[in-house]
């Protein structure tokens, strides 16, 4: 019986996997320090801001302050196309952490002070501009090609299980000993995590000649990234996907979610959804760092509408049991698409620019996510919670599947 010609076994890329190389096994314990700390800060940095000063205001100050420098994500790509990524990885997870032992240091010793708090947020954002479009560069030069999926796959599974793990112990340091100390924990993570990345001593990316350096060299480089993002049509236009997505998502999940839930499952329920979740996402680092198939593109985005069921569960008032499962869903397609999109810019964009169009990318997903939270807020006004999360799904659904009917989505070859 012939094989299908869409699926092919994961042996083709080594029986042991990428944990068997040295370079690889560093990258992935930093990796697992890092996402430890990171996945207890969501919950310990809000909770505990608010029993330092009570305020929602001030608690709103310094999430924004967290999220406003990401705006230098293309400065962070342009640098780690240029720059040995290993390296900017070590500066940037260096500054992280003295950023976040500084804000521990003042709620251990009760001496918060908001502008100081904000401004030390300030400076782990703009670390993290930095982190984010290295690490999106620096597997392919851990791995061979036919090993990306089952890397990607492997990182994946990781930072969904710190995200189950992790909130729960923040929960339990808070309540025992305060959340200034899981901030420690964030901390030394990051510092752990610098000393594993410190070990890889990569070679800077293959760049274009030089010329010049300063200013005009790193605007050079931006355009040229902005031009590969262009010419890249499949890239560009699944940016464009994905920032509805994000936006849609942003709004009815992020928003609406909390309050459609308190009135219908509870907060409880609610609290286990976003565990099962983080459980599908899981699932599906499991499920495909085995399962190799030939178009995985167009596998990852037919599962990208799986989170719409989440949204019409909501929508629709389902009970706890309903809902639950939907999140699952809901996880285990987002975390399909991801891995698969994460491999397929990995395999087809040039090295030396990929840090560039992922940067272009992940600033198009960013931008969606404060407009989505936005506008949501007058349609649900005008037209109601429930009704604005059903139509969300619809079309979350309809453009996750309309995507499709691009041509490339549809047909780009895995490991071509």
């Amino acid at each position: 019986m012939p094989a299908d010609p869409d699926t092919a076994d994961a042996s083709r890329t080594g029986p042991r996997g990428p944990l068997h190389r040295r370079p690889f096994r560093w990258f992935f314990a930093g990796r697992l320090a890092s996402l430890t700390g990171s996945s207890m800060t969501g919950v310990a940095l809000p909770l505990a801001v608010l029993e330092a000063t009570g305020s929602v205001r001030d608690l709103s100050v310094v999430l924004a302050a967290q999220t406003l420098p990401l705006v230098v994500l293309l400065v962070g790509g342009a640098v780690a196309d240029r720059a040995s990524r290993s390296r900017v990885l070590v500066l940037a997870h260096l500054g992280t952490s003295l950023a976040q032992g500084a804000v521990a240091v003042l709620l251990i010793t009760g001496r918060f002070d908001l502008l100081l708090v904000a401004g030390l947020q300030v400076a782990g954002g703009v670390c993290a501009g930095f982190t984010s479009p290295a690490l999106r560069g620096v597997v392919p030069q851990l791995v061979p090609a036919p090993e990306l999926q089952r890397a990607n796959a492997l990182l994946a599974s990781t930072r969904s299980a710190t995200r189950v793990g992790g909130p729960a112990l923040a929960g339990v340091l808070v309540a025992t000993a305060g959340g200034g100390w899981a901030l420690a924990v964030d901390a030394a993570g990051y510092l752990l995590a610098a000393v594993c990345v410190s070990r890889l001593r990569l070679p800077p990316a293959p760049a274009a000649p030089g010329g010049p350096g300063g200013p005009r060299r790193l605007a050079r480089d931006l355009r040229e990234g902005w031009d590969a993002f262009r010419q890249l049509r499949w890239v560009a236009f699944l940016t464009g996907v994905y920032a509805v997505l994000n936006l849609v998502l942003a709004g009815v999940w992020m928003v609406l979610g909390p309050v459609i839930a308190r009135g219908s499952v509870g907060a409880t329920a609610w609290g286990l959804a976003s565990s099962a979740r983080a459980v599908g996402l899981l699932v599906a680092g499991l499920v495909l760092y085995r399962l190799v198939v030939r178009r995985l593109l167009a596998l990852g985005q037919l599962c990208a509408a799986l989170p719409a069921v989440a949204f019409l569960a909501l929508g629709l008032g389902a009970g706890a049991p309903w809902l639950l499962a939907a999140t699952f869903a809901a996880g285990v397609g987002g975390g399909a698409a991801a891995i698969a999109w994460e491999t397929t810019l990995q395999e087809h964009v040039p090295p030396r620019l990929l840090s560039r169009v992922a940067s272009y990318d992940e600033l198009g997903a960013f931008l969606a996510v404060p407009l989505g939270q936005l506008l949501v807020v007058p349609l649900a006004a005008a037209a109601g919670d429930r009704t604005v999360a059903v139509a969300g799904a619809a079309l979350y659904a309809l453009v996750a599947l309309a995507a499709l009917a691009h041509r490339p989505v549809r047909t780009l070859r895995h490991g071509a």
